[in-house]
């Protein structure tokens, strides 16, 4: 593993345990070069997922673009990191289990949806306004009263 330090090609593992969701294992490592620590993440990926997005162009899944969408969308809202994980995990293991080799960008921005729906209103709108391209005041009015008349149902 390489360091984010000094770029080392080598570290050692100190402490490996599993998330608290068990959906990874937390690496604490060691760089042989300049001895700084560090920590790591290893997920199990099953297959290799194709994203197709709206223009017909394709990319490799990468779950980082969830949890950083998410996170700015939860952005101090006080929702743990924890939490967002688990977000996310969910999401990809959704993907995951589609068993297709590719995927609609549409389809994982709906799962990622549903999961903020439930996570979080505030967040569920903010990521909706990007998602769904909010171009005028009267977008977040009208989504927000669909949100707060689907919370009194």
């Amino acid at each position: 593993m390489r360091c984010p330090f000094c770029a080392f090609d080598d570290s050692q593992v100190k402490d490996s345990r599993p998330t608290e969701d068990n959906t990874a294992i937390r690496r604490r490592r060691q760089c042989e070069g300049c001895g700084a620590r560090f920590t790591t993440f290893e997920r199990v990926q099953l297959r290799d997922i194709t994203v197709v997005k709206s223009d017909d162009g394709r990319e490799p899944f990468d779950r980082r673009k969830i949890e950083q969408s998410v996170t700015l969308a939860c952005r101090k809202r006080g929702i743990s990191q924890e939490r967002i994980d688990q977000l996310v995990s969910g999401v990809q293991r959704q993907v995951e289990t589609l068993g297709e080799g590719e995927v609609a960008s549409r389809a994982i921005g709906e799962m990622v949806m549903d999961g903020l729906r439930q996570l979080d209103a505030v967040a569920y709108i903010r990521f909706a306004s990007v998602y769904r391209d909010f171009t005028e005041a009267r977008d977040f009015e009208e989504f927000a009263s669909s949100v707060r008349d689907a919370v009194k149902h």
